[in-house]
């Protein structure tokens, strides 16, 4: 298998955040050991979530096995769940703003479509 490396587009200020959480949270469980650091910990996760690296690809990156690398991925994603806003928080915070993006998902749509009349699709011009 080849390696190659990659850039994340992220600030290092974003690894050094999730690391945080990742050394409190297993100085919260009294966690021994582990294969990473939590900084190194931290990195696949922060590819995975920004860059969809696959499990299997952050596993052969980072010399751990697949499983670790998706249970690496889902605990630091339960301590980031757990620092977001609740709903009615969420609203008032972006009540606040100009405007809110609440879903990137991309939604293929036919504008053109759209701006027909309803009830006028088969009929033709001069009817």
């Amino acid at each position: 298998m080849l390696s190659y490396p990659a850039a994340i587009p992220l600030s290092n200020h974003t690894l050094v955040r999730l690391a945080d959480l990742i050394r409190a949270e297993r100085a919260r469980r009294r966690s021994r050991w582990r294969r990473l650091d939590p900084g190194c910990q931290a990195l696949p996760v922060l590819a995975h979530l920004r860059n969809g690296d696959t499990h299997a690809r952050l596993a052969a990156g980072f010399g751990i096995s697949r499983s670790t690398a998706w249970r690496y991925i889902r605990k630091a994603v339960d301590l980031l769940v757990a620092l977001a806003d609740d709903l009615h928080a969420a609203g008032e915070r972006a009540a606040r703003f100009a405007y809110a993006i609440l879903d990137g998902t991309l939604v293929p749509i036919d504008r053109v479509a759209d701006q027909k009349p309803v009830g006028c699709q088969n009929s033709a011009p001069g009817r």
